[in-house]
């Protein structure tokens, strides 16, 4: 028994077990904020709606149009609405420099309903010819010629096969 004792204590003082916690900390909570009271609220008089008269045949009418000479662009449109039908058109110049003309109506009993027509002749551009770049040849460059041959070597130093090199391994073993 007391071999026995002897090795448990060995074996807890020899062990190297930490003991670990896991604690955390907050700080105490001083005082809440005081609860912030409003008027009561004060019931408002119903609003009296003026309702609107509905017209049984709306109509309306615009148009504008646009006419730039330094970009080209030009283009018009006007539409109106009578007696539940839509009449308008709207014409616009193409880049092809045609002009586009659509004129439609639209109702609930038709549908909608356009034609477009195409005034004037589409100009195409002329095509680019590139011709073939000319290649104009480098002259000819003459050589200088040789004016004086270097020397002959006439002796050799000697060559050395000797080199200084080492090798540590920073324990104290290597060669040098």
């Amino acid at each position: 028994m007391p071999r026995l004792s002897c090795l448990f204590l060995i074996a807890i003082g020899s062990s190297n077990c930490r003991t670990c916690s896991y604690n955390s900390h907050a700080a105490p909570i001083i005082s809440h904020a005081p609860v912030i009271s409003h008027a009561p609220v004060i019931a408002h008089a119903p609003v009296a709606v003026k309702a609107e008269p509905i017209d049984p045949n709306p109509q309306y009418h615009f148009s504008y149009g646009v006419s730039d000479h330094k970009t080209g662009d030009s283009k018009h449109a006007e539409e109106s609405l009578v007696n539940g039908v839509v009449h308008g058109s709207y014409s616009l110049t193409e880049p092809d420099g045609t002009i586009r003309t659509v004129k439609y109506t639209a109702d609930k009993i038709h549908g909608f309903n356009a034609v477009v027509e195409k005034k004037g002749h589409a100009v195409h551009p002329a095509p680019v010819v590139h011709h073939a770049p000319v290649i104009a040849h480098a002259p000819v460059v003459a050589h200088a010629p040789v004016i004086a041959h270097a020397a002959p070597v006439i002796s050799h130093a000697p060559i050395s096969y000797a080199h200084d090199f080492g090798y540590d391994d920073g324990h104290g073993y290597g060669y040098h």
